[in-house]
């Protein structure tokens, strides 16, 4: 994928502009305007239908004209949709705008399809709850998806005061922004309105999506942010720390502060998606550590003159992210050969080719095949 996110100029006379419209949309919406569409951005999809926010109000739309092979370009929430003028029933959502930027992760079909979870997002909200142990791990694969998706991640540590010890709490940031290298970390308490303020300020403009698994707060984050009782809050069970799935569809809606929100379900899975180049953001440091290696090639394993492995033994990179890297490597590898016949091929190949010098080995020390 190749997404970016940068700056664009308002149209702030626009009844849109409260939803993300601006210049470029709507230079892009231009050829679009002869046929009498009309033009809105998605607030939620549901059942093949969904709900188009428009100049002329919020519509209901059927998506049955752009359900294309392709799971990755189906409507989603946060999509500009081009919709049948008024008048026509049932409206149809005839095309969609390019997107700027998704957020995708693999889905748990056999059929190594993608799924995307909001679409043309400026920052990616991750939050992680400070009322459970922390799991790094899935942090470095939100942040993966988050990078590879264009927009900007930010973690927020969620409920604070939760963790009354300052020393400990600084410790735990540090801990995330080891994990974290160039994203800022945020420590956010809701209930008693500590960093409200910062995250505010932060997604004040354009769109940010709250991602993370249930029980995180962010339907209390996205009722703070929004300055308004939304979402539906319930208490995280005490024996694990979960919550009960309060959100159920993904939603989109602009903030009063400024800016536009997605809010989404808690997310059991996280599973990476053609996610390379989010994967070497997350491990910045090793990547640049791998630069170094002797080979090109270096699998960071046993091969002399390798720089991942001489910090690994110099105590300057940690077993635990070395560790996590390979897995998200070899897992995203994996996806991606699944939906590539021909890395697939290559792949399979490699590992034939080193089954072959395993089974030479054997036969140099032993001096026969056996």
């Amino acid at each position: 994928m190749s997404f970016s996110v940068s700056a664009v100029p308002a149209v702030p006379s626009h009844p849109l502009a409260p939803y993300g419209w601006d210049q470029e949309w709507e230079d892009v919406f231009t050829p679009h305007r002869s046929t009498g569409a009309v033009l809105g951005r998605v607030v939620r999809v549901d059942r093949g239908m969904c709900d188009v926010v428009t100049a002329e109000g919020v519509v209901r739309a059927d998506t049955e004209f752009v359900v294309p092979r392709d799971p990755m370009k189906v409507v989603c929430t946060g999509d500009w949709a081009v919709v049948d003028p008024a008048g026509q029933d049932p409206r149809y959502v005839r095309t969609l705008l390019p997107r700027r930027t998704a957020f995708v992760r693999s889905t748990s079909s056999k059929r190594s399809e993608g799924q995307v979870l909001a679409a043309n997002v400026d920052h990616a909200v991750i939050a992680v709850s400070l009322a459970v142990e922390l799991d790094l791990g899935r942090v470095e694969r939100y942040l993966a998806l988050a990078w590879e998706s264009g927009a900007q991640p930010v973690v927020v540590l969620s409920k604070a005061d939760l963790v009354p010890d300052p020393v400990v709490l600084a410790h735990l940031v540090r801990d995330v922004e080891s994990t974290a290298p160039g994203v800022p970390v945020l420590t956010v308490s809701a209930l008693a309105g500590d960093g409200v303020e910062q995250l505010t300020s932060l997604v004040g403009y354009g769109t940010c999506v709250l991602l993370g698994a249930s029980g995180a707060g962010k339907s209390t984050l996205a009722n703070t942010l929004a300055g308004a009782d939304i979402m539906d809050v319930r208490a995280a069970r005490d024996v694990d720390g979960k919550g009960r799935h309060t959100t159920t569809t993904r939603n989109l809606l602009p903030l009063p502060t400024g800016g536009v929100l997605i809010d989404t379900p808690g997310l059991r899975g996280v599973g990476l998606w053609d996610a390379g180049n989010g994967v070497g953001q997350v491990f910045s440091e090793i990547e640049d550590l791998a630069r170094d290696c002797r080979f090109q090639d270096c699998a960071h394993d046993a091969e002399p003159g390798c720089a991942v492995l001489a910090a690994l033994s110099d105590g300057t990179l940690s077993p635990r992210r070395l560790d996590s890297y390979r897995k998200l490597v070899r897992e995203n590898q994996w996806i991606t050969a699944k939906s590539d016949a021909r890395l697939r091929a290559e792949i399979r190949r490699e590992w034939k080719a080193k089954g072959a010098e395993g089974r030479a080995k054997r036969v140099a020390k032993r001096g026969w095949d056996g």
